[in-house]
């Protein structure tokens, strides 16, 4: 993993493009947030989000903590 953002550089880079996940969404982090929720909502794992450009990796406690941020339900 190239490096880890705290909380708060996380929140700022919600409407920034450049992220996917290990189920091919991509765009915004927002985007691929919104869809791994949707995808924990049905049941399934959320999976691993990346940053394209330079590898970095949220683990499950950041994307949790981005989801209250976006108002949804953990």
């Amino acid at each position: 993993m190239a490096n880890k953002y705290s909380d708060e550089e996380l929140r700022s880079l919600v409407k920034t493009p450049g992220w996917k996940d290990a189920h091919g969404a991509s765009g915004t982090l927002e985007d691929v947030l919104k869809a791994s929720h949707e995808r924990k909502q049905s049941g399934e794992k959320a999976g691993l989000i990346q940053q394209i450009e330079n590898e970095v990796e949220l683990d499950m406690l950041q994307i949790e903590k981005l989801w209250r941020y976006l108002g949804l339900p953990v």
